[in-house]
């Protein structure tokens, strides 16, 4: 497995994975800077510089993240939310199919190892509130504005 560390806006993301595909993408406070990227992590690095640079919507590098079959359900759920986009966790339970697993979709969720790809950050609560976000809420408020479709202008 390849690891690799990158410098992003809300502090510095580790990437590991190899061959078979990007197996997680998490966000340390800090960290040392990897200076030589291996090649198997190169598309993921890239586009995720885009996306900060506000250059990318979505990403279409091979992902290989690790979980149980539900864990997985519900991650190919979240890649359907659009960018600029949020939906609720009651929202997610009811495309499941099973509106009663809330709090076992709010767990898949939670254990989402690809930072920001897989879009765990564009579910909210049903009354619209940042709920929960294993990064911290400030990062979850700064992507979902980061995302916005209607970015705000300053009038002076």
């Amino acid at each position: 497995m390849e690891i690799a560390y990158i410098k992003t806006p809300l502090g510095t993301a580790k990437i590991t994975g190899d061959s078979s595909g990007i197996a997680s993408i998490s966000i340390l406070e800090e960290g040392e800077v990897t200076t030589k990227i291996p090649k198997e992590l190169k598309k993921a690095v890239t586009q995720l510089h885009d996306y900060f640079e506000g250059k990318r919507t979505h990403f279409d590098f091979k992902l290989n993240p690790q979980g149980t079959e539900f864990q997985q359900k519900v991650w190919q759920a979240l890649l359907e939310i659009p960018f600029g986009k949020t939906c609720s966790y009651m929202d997610l339970s009811k495309k499941l199919g099973d509106v009663k697993a809330i709090r076992a979709v709010a767990s898949a969720n939670g254990k989402n190892p690809l930072w920001i790809v897989v879009p765990c950050h564009r579910v909210i609560g049903t009354d619209g509130s940042l709920t929960g976000y294993a990064g911290g809420l400030w990062r979850k408020k700064w992507l979902l504005e980061h995302e916005s479709s209607a970015k705000q202008q300053s009038l002076f």
